[in-house]
């Protein structure tokens, strides 16, 4: 596999050397949000990208698009890498610092997440104030580069609260109601049992979910501002007759939307 370097110098050379400010990586079912956001951007398929890794989940397509939204230069993800689709972090890893190697400051990310609170329906969205790891793992595990990030390094303020305020003045400007709270990110690919979320709530877990986590904290490692939007687009284990499935998921993430379009927008706006 490439290094993380050799492959953001292959992307920039396919866009002309210009180097995106930010990063979007669209979870579940939230990969149309980069066509509604960036008018004619380059398109490039992580297969096209020496020593990229590929995308395996549905709803994942596995593409980088190139472009302005609100005038700030942005790769928009369309695909991003599961600690179940491998048993390793291998593929996040080279993923997140190819980012930080084209120029990107800030990491934003979206995810798909069970609710744990019956008043946080599906199509409700959550900011991501902090996180509890149950992955039984962390993606730093292993010999530490000090070139990239020191060896033990705070996350007190992983979700950058600078970043967070943003979202919350846009969210209220454009009357979007958005929840804040704490996920909790477990390894899947199976759905979690009513028993654990019983414990995660007890926790104080708000929303579970299977990714976001190893990414953010690779970001705050190599210096990246973080900041994160949950798609509630299920009730987790035990608060719903209906058990939850990967199309209810799909189809939630893709009706809700506009939602997330208007928020990100106003982001942009903002910076």
């Amino acid at each position: 596999m490439s290094s993380p370097q050799e492959s953001a110098a292959s992307i920039l050379k396919k866009i002309g050397g210009v180097k995106p400010r930010a990063a979007l990586i669209l979870g579940s079912g939230l990969g149309a949000l980069a066509d509604q956001l960036m008018e004619n951007p380059t398109i490039i398929a992580y297969q096209d990208i020496p020593g990229f890794p590929q995308t395996t989940v549905q709803g994942h397509h596995g593409e980088m698009w190139f472009g302005d939204i609100q005038g700030v230069p942005v790769v928009c993800l369309r695909g991003r890498f599961h600690y179940y689709e491998s048993g390793e972090f291998t593929k996040v890893t080279h993923f997140i610092r190819t980012l930080k190697a084209l120029g990107c400051e800030q990491l934003l990310m979206t995810n798909a997440a069970g609710s744990m609170h019956v008043d946080r329906p599906p199509g409700d969205i959550m900011l991501m104030t902090d996180h509890i790891n149950f992955m039984g793992s962390n993606p730093l595990i292993g010999p530490n580069d000090n070139d990239i990030g020191d060896r033990f390094f705070s996350v007190n303020d992983i979700y950058n609260k600078t970043m967070r305020e943003v979202f919350v003045n846009v969210a209220k400007e454009k009357h979007i109601k958005l929840h804040q709270g704490v996920y909790v990110a477990v390894t899947g690919p199976n759905y979690e049992t009513p028993a654990e979320i019983r414990m995660f709530k007890q926790w104080g877990g708000d929303a579970v979910g299977m990714s976001t986590v190893p990414e953010a904290l690779l970001a705050q490692h190599c210096g990246m501002k973080v900041g994160v939007l949950s798609q509630i687009t299920n009730l987790a284990a035990g608060l719903s007759e209906t058990p939850p499935s990967h199309e209810e998921v799909l189809l939630c993430a893709k009706e809700a939307a506009v939602k997330m379009v208007a928020l990100f927008q106003g982001y942009f706006e903002a910076l």
